[in-house]
Parts: structure tokens; C-alpha cells; sequence
């Protein structure tokens, strides 16, 4: 890691010297939603070239952050307990960087992974506890997402299934969660359709997920 080091005897300098490389924490967000096979990995960074991947797990694992291991005859990825400890400063950089996210590139994707962990940073547990048990059956661009909360507990799965409330939503999601966009207003702009459920719902979602943007 020679190349890398910053020459300074620092906290913050020995985290980027081990996380900082571009697409480190990439990986590091898209395992702190569960393990996932090298295939995995790529699909989830589309643009990642494979040389770069395989380096960066290389080094996450010289480092302690992530390690390989079998699952049903097959070997995934995953953190260590050293590198879940990560996930606050993750979402703190999510909620930080979304505040300068602006409007999206014709390029730029939404994944399953990226989404859930954008609905971890904008999830607010105290409010969440003071309403009642909901489930959201979610669509953002091809990402399907079922959320479940519980109190102040969070759960998100990939997929589809039986909810309260099921919606689909663009990039326009942002505007809701950072309050820009009224629940009423996202529904009758088209920005948010609702597919099954009182659209009443949509305002317990907004109090629930919420970003200053």
C-alpha cells in the first residue's frame, strides 16, 4: 500500500490510504446490504473495469475490511466485523452527498443496492416509531425494493410482494425524501404513481424517509 500512503500519522489518513481508492467504498456500501458473489459485484458497478475489481477486493482483504467465504458451494463476499463498522460513515457520506446530488446524468443508474442504502440514510427511527407498522412495495427505475418498518426497525428486501402501499417512482424520488415535493403534489405531477393503496400513505413514507437537502 506504499503507494497510497499519505506520509502522515493520522486517523483520517490511514482510513483513505485503506478505503479511499476509487470504488472501495462502493463495494464497502453494496456489502453492507449482504454478502454477494464476484458476479454480483460487477453487475452492481456496471462501469467497474474487472482488473479494478479484483484489485480492489484484493485489498480490502489484505486490510481486514471484507473477506472471502463458501455459501452453498459457492464463495462470496463479505464484511468483517472491522469493516460493518463502516456503515455509519456510510450513510453520514450518503446524507452528506445528497445534498449536492442535483438533478441525474442520462447515465447514471439506480441499483437494488444503492437504493436500499440511500433508504437507510434517509430513514428516520424516531419518527418511524411513533407511527404505525407499514410495509412498501417499492419501484424505483428497475430497482424493486420491499420495505417493511417496525417501530424504529428498518427492513429491506429486493423484490416484489404483498404491501400497504405499492409505488413506483424516478430520480423524481429525491425531491419527496428531501421534501421539495409534497407527497399530494409528487402523485399529481406523475413524479410518484401509486399502484395499490391509499395514497395517503405516501405521506407516512415521507415522514419515515426524510433528507435535508
Amino acid at each position: 500500500m506504499g503507494a497510497r500512503e499519505y506520509g502522515q500519522y493520522c486517523g483520517v489518513t490511514r482510513a483513505l490510504e485503506l478505503v479511499g481508492e476509487r470504488w472501495a467504498l462502493l463495494l464497502v456500501r453494496d456489502l453492507l446490504v449482504g454478502p454477494r458473489r464476484y458476479g454480483e459485484l460487477a453487475a452492481g458497478l456496471p462501469r467497474i473495469p474487472s482488473n479494478i475489481l479484483a484489485a480492489r477486493l484484493k485489498e480490502l482483504q489484505e486490510a481486514g475490511i471484507i473477506r472471502r467465504a463458501p455459501r452453498s458451494r459457492v464463495v462470496v463476499y463479505e464484511l468483517t466485523p472491522y469493516g460493518r463498522e463502516l456503515e455509519p460513515v456510510v450513510l453520514a457520506l450518503g446524507a452528506w452527498g445528497f445534498k449536492a446530488m442535483g438533478e441525474p446524468r442520462a447515465e447514471q443508474v439506480i441499483t437494488s443496492d444503492s437504493m436500499t442504502m440511500a433508504l437507510r440514510t434517509a430513514f428516520r427511527a424516531e419518527i418511524a416509531a411513533t407511527l404505525p407498522t407499514t410495509s412498501y412495495s417499492t419501484r424505483f427505475g428497475p430497482a424493486e425494493l420491499l420495505v417493511r418498518v417496525d417501530g424504529p426497525l428498518l427492513q429491506v428486501e429486493p423484490g416484489d410482494g404483498p404491501a400497504d402501499l405499492a409505488f413506483s417512482a424516478g430520480p423524481e424520488i429525491r425531491r419527496l425524501i428531501s421534501g421539495e415535493l409534497s407527497p399530494g403534489l409528487a402523485i399529481s405531477s406523475g413524479a410518484v404513481r401509486v399502484l395499490h393503496g391509499p395514497d395517503d400513505l405516501l405521506t407516512r413514507f415521507a415522514r419515515t424517509f426524510h433528507l435535508a437537502a
